[in-house]
């Protein structure tokens, strides 16, 4: 579907909905849709602005242009965190969507780079639009400041022509950039960068609560060996971060910048009134699931008639999808249900928006949109962080977006301009939002998350170390700094540092081409792969046009991309066609299937060394809980073929080898008596203990900023390692990723929660809801939803007294 034409249509904008008619709307769309629930519904008050004085150190030209483009006054976070920045402390601003988190950075930026006609600064980013909405601002705001030095603002990343580059790091003062090319480029060839490195001033880490899992490990890595190189030649930066409100962003910014940063969280920018509404779909008439479980309708579908009956009663409305193929039959449908509703002429006036599409396209529709003659929009969560649209009336967020940040992250998207609006929360027909939307005040009333990742993760942070001493000698005070003291010794004793007077240097030695895996100095940087954590990837292809679509741990390609498997790239729809072992190669031809796959497999999980003493308790009743290193083996035997309703299609076997997998676990254990006690018999054991592994899989993501595909689980009757009934939910990635430790550190929270899903689910003996899972590599047998709530019920109970 390509982007629509609408430049010739003038057509006048609809009404902005006023404060108080939220609640309206939530009505017309429960009259509309009865066979849904209304789970819960608030209306949060509107809030006024706190302003405060222009710092002294800012520029008069400065001052003008902002005052010229509407900003007379500062809010109060934008001076707080330019004023700690100028100060030359580091800085973490955690405030709301929409709030000019920008400016708080913008400001001594400028300031500093007008005043020493030298200093320069980076901007890193998570995402490329981002990157490029924030160097268009900065530019403009610079095209009004002729009395400036030139500053030439400019972008380094994989789109920058070879031509280029040697200009930008020669030349610019202000490069905008992300971690991956930090990494690659800037460090791996730092000489060439020198005079930049030499006068760094800033350093901008902007959403950073974005950088979470083994990506946030191996990101916290790469900034600490940016502020290492950037002392050796001479400069100590001042990092300003900008994060969406999240739970302890302080602790977070701290552990990814490896020192001390002052948060700012009290916001100082207006909100508008907003209605919050939290809906669960009605189930499909007839249809089906796994174990003839029923079926919700997707969220997606939900999300599209809800957004065209927000539409018809005059709310502009953008509505986030997961994919850019959902994206384009959102908006298709939300079209359908406009014209089912007479309004043909509004449903001229939807569109979708994704990465993919041309950049004057994207600016197109997010002028339309801002200007009103677009009146709704489906959207990937390409306008969820940063980008600079305003006057929605109502945002619809077809499923819980991961995060209770990037929820608020889309929620702000609507009411900008003071006005007040509509956010709707459709639920998928999983645990997590199943949770979210029969207990409301997990979402809205406390941010649960924390970002988490571990930066002395070892399966991490081996590669980012040898990385590090290939750039410079790693001295003593480095070496305890990383914390890698012992894994210093153990890349000295495989032959790989060696030492001298001035500290451990990378040994230079032959390249082993039977070996490439093997770090060495002129392969190190592009050995450690950021995004997937071992650096021992399979290459994506698209066989029709010979691209490289992307990569994949070779922990995760078994599961994901077997021959067979559907696999979405950034929303395009691809099915895998071969998956060679030998060169790491996926073979993938594009395709529109009207089905998912989801692989099955045989687990092995062994326990490999004692929890200390601290990661273990007796919590009494015959219930022990652990936090455990494992070994889990894990070999793909088929995958399913399901319907996009849920209905399972067929069941294909699979001959593939195992792979092995190193990594943190959170263990539970249960006396066998205990759960006679609770009236849980022998012969039931295997499906209780299944059906609630299943259901904590689901709900962890609620505590850890992680996805239930970044995690796995085993359950079994008797384990060898224990010799009793034993639960394990593990990290899917090597060495952990802080998933596991997270679930350990807040085990009867996380308990409370999984009980209070499978307890309040409405099914007879288990749904995707509640104790069914998507990736269950036993097809979710044996299951007994019945078990898992007397064994859930009972650690409750016994985690509450304990």
């Amino acid at each position: 579907m390509s982007t629509p034409d609408f430049e010739s249509e003038k057509t006048q904008a609809i009404h902005h909905i006023p404060a108080g008619l939220g609640e309206e709307l939530a009505q017309v769309i429960s009259t509309r849709y009865p066979e849904s629930t209304l789970t819960h519904m608030v209306t949060l008050p509107a809030s006024k602005a706190r302003y405060a004085q222009w710092p002294e150190w800012i520029p008069d030209s400065l001052r003008k242009a902002l005052i010229d483009r509407g900003v007379s006054q500062l809010f109060s976070h934008q001076e707080h965190t330019a004023q700690l920045a100028y100060e030359g402390r580091h800085v973490v601003v955690a405030t709301g969507t929409s709030s000019g988190k920008s400016l708080g950075y913008q400001l001594p930026i400028l300031s500093t780079l007008n005043a020493d006609p030298t200093a320069c600064a980076l901007y890193l980013t998570p995402t490329k639009a981002l990157g490029s909405d924030q160097l268009m601002s900065v530019s403009s705001l610079l095209r009004d400041l002729p009395d400036f030095p030139p500053i030439n603002p400019a972008p380094y990343d994989g789109d920058t022509p070879a031509e280029a580059r040697s200009g930008i790091r020669d030349m610019s003062r202000f490069v905008f950039t992300n971690p991956d090319m930090v990494h690659a480029s800037m460090l791996a060839n730092h000489p060439r960068w020198a005079r930049l490195l030499r006068h760094l001033k800033f350093i901008v880490i902007d959403e950073c609560h974005a950088y979470r899992g083994v990506f946030g490990a191996n990101v916290s890595m790469v900034i600490r060996r940016l502020l290492r190189i950037a002392e050796f030649y001479g400069s100590h930066p001042t990092v300003i971060l900008a994060s969406a409100t999240s739970s302890d962003p302080e602790i977070q910014a701290s552990r990814l910048v490896g020192a001390s940063v002052t948060a700012v969280t009290e916001d100082g920018a207006p909100t508008g009134e907003r209605t919050v509404m939290l809906w669960e779909p009605g189930f499909i008439e007839g249809a089906e699931g796994e174990n003839g479980a029923p079926v919700r309708r997707a969220a997606s579908t939900e999300s599209a008639n809800i957004m065209g009956t927000l539409i018809a009663e005059g709310a502009r409305t953008l509505t986030f999808v997961r994919s850019r193929r959902q994206a384009e039959i959102v908006a298709l449908r939300a079209q359908e249900e406009l014209s089912t509703l007479g309004r043909p002429d509004f449903a001229q006036r939807v569109a979708s928006y994704r990465a993919g599409y041309l950049a004057e396209d994207r600016r197109r529709l997010e002028r339309m949109l801002d200007d009103g003659t677009l009146l709704g929009v489906a959207s990937t969560n390409a306008l969820e962080l940063g980008i600079d649209v305003g006057g929605l009336d109502a945002v619809v967020t077809a499923g819980f977006p991961g995060t209770v940040a990037s929820f608020w992250q889309q929620a702000g998207r609507a009411g900008r301009r003071g006005q007040g609006s509509l956010v709707v929360l459709v639920a998928r027909d999983e645990p997590m939002d199943t949770y979210l939307v029969h207990h409301p005040e997990a979402l809205l009333e406390k941010p649960v998350e924390a970002a988490v990742f571990d930066p002395n993760n070892p399966h991490v942070i081996r590669g980012h170390i040898y990385c590090a001493a290939v750039e410079k000698p790693l001295t003593e005070l480095e070496v305890q700094a990383f914390r890698a003291k012992k894994l210093v010794a153990q890349l000295e004793a495989d032959g790989l540092l060696r030492w001298r007077t001035r500290g451990w240097f990378a040994v230079e030695k032959p390249f082993n081409e039977d070996s490439p895996e093997e770090l060495h100095p002129d392969t190190a940087h592009r050995q450690v792969s950021l995004r997937g954590g071992s650096g021992s990837d399979f290459m994506i292809v698209d066989i029709s046009d010979g691209r490289l679509l992307g990569t994949i741990d070779s922990a995760k390609a078994m599961a994901q991309t077997h021959p067979g498997a559907v696999y979405l790239h950034q929303g395009e729809s691809f099915v895998i066609d071969e998956l060679d072992l030998d060169e790491k190669l996926a073979l993938a031809k594009p395709e529109l299937p009207d089905y998912t796959t989801y692989a099955r497999s045989d687990i092995d999980i062994r326990i490999t060394s004692a929890p200390a003493d601290d990661e273990v308790f007796d919590a009494g009743g015959g219930l022990w809980v652990a936090n455990v290193d494992v070994q889990v083996t894990d070999r793909v035997t088929g995958y399913v073929t399901r319907l996009n309703d849920g209905t399972t299609l067929d069941a294909t076997p699979l001959f593939l080898p195992p792979q092995i997998l190193h990594t943190r676990a959170v263990a539970y254990t249960i006396d066998p008596l205990a759960l006679e006690a609770m009236g849980i018999p022998a012969a039931d054991i295997p499906g209780a203990l299944h059906a609630a592994e299943h259901a904590a899989i689901g709900i962890l993501p609620l505590l850890a900023t992680c996805d239930r595909w970044d995690i796995g689980g085993v359950s079994t009757a008797v384990h060898p390692d224990t010799g009793l009934p034993t639960v394990f939910v593990y990290d899917g990635m090597d060495g952990g990723a802080g998933f596991a430790d997270c679930g350990f550190r807040r085990f009867a929270e996380w308990i409370e929660a999984t009980f209070e899903v499978v307890r309040s689910c409405s099914c007879e003996s288990g749904c995707p809801s509640c104790v069914q899972s998507p990736k269950c590599g036993n097809g979710n047998n044996p299951l007994d939803k019945a078990g898992a709530i007397k064994l859930l019920g009972a650690m409750v109970t016994l985690l509450g007294t304990s």
